[in-house]
């Protein structure tokens, strides 16, 4: 049975202001949290990265390995996270989402689980955000969903299925038919359809097939494709 990922009272949060931040577009609406892995040795090195203006990049909050989530752009500005990003049709959305950085070295410095003290603070932390904001679970995607072409994290490790047990994002319970359009499926459930089949699909294996990230539509990708395709229908 798969366990769920365990969940504090309350998220405990540190501040540590970046200055990679602007005004969000008129009118802009939070629809979108989207997930990333650091990506670098550290969670230290990681955030003096998001926090050094010549870097021009930076996320709402990080979330380090033992749990602890510190914030480094208020919620109601714009963060620059996602960059060139497409998601259910809308393009360049960091105007319309919450980025958060979850420390993990990456496929390029020793991939690794994430422990499960990080995973239950991001669970609770995802669930405020939720509480703040109007984002549906459909919209709840990883960096590599909106940017397939040019990222892969948080990546096949990443416990997707266990925030979805707690609330947060999608999972389905079972897998559909091994049948259909794999392009127009992944269209279906948001992603751009202008790029390579086999980009977009090392995309949806690392978020919804982990066990098989290999850019095939064989028969248990074409069941998984249904599966979530049904959900946001």
């Amino acid at each position: 049975m798969h366990k769920q990922a365990p969940t504090q009272a309350a998220t405990r949060i540190r501040d540590l202001p970046s200055p990679n931040h602007d005004a969000r577009p008129e009118g802009a609406q939070v629809d979108m949290l989207i997930l990333h892995y650091t990506g670098m040795k550290s969670g230290s090195e990681a955030i003096a990265r998001l926090r050094d203006p010549a870097s021009r990049v930076s996320a709402h909050y990080v979330v380090e390995e033992d749990g602890t989530v510190f914030r480094l752009v208020p919620e109601e500005r714009r963060a620059w996270h996602a960059g060139v990003s497409s998601w259910r049709g809308h393009s360049t959305l960091n105007g319309r989402s919450i980025g958060i950085e979850v420390v993990n070295p990456g496929h390029e410095w020793g991939y690794r689980p994430f422990p499960v003290l990080q995973m239950a603070a991001l669970c609770d932390l995802c669930l405020e955000i939720l509480g703040r904001h109007p984002i549906p679970a459909r919209n709840v995607v990883a960096h590599s969903d909106v940017s397939p072409d040019r990222k892969e994290d948080p990546g096949e490790l990443f416990d997707w299925q266990s925030l979805a047990a707690n609330g947060v994002g999608l999972w389905p319970e079972c897998d559909g038919p091994a049948e259909g359009e794999a392009l127009g499926l992944l269209g279906v459930i948001g992603y751009r359809t202008d790029l390579p089949l086999p980009v977009l699909l090392r995309a949806f294996q690392r978020h919804w097939r982990p066990a098989l990230v290999n850019g095939e539509a064989d028969a248990g990708t074409l069941a998984r494709l249904n599966a979530v395709a049904a959900l946001v229908r």
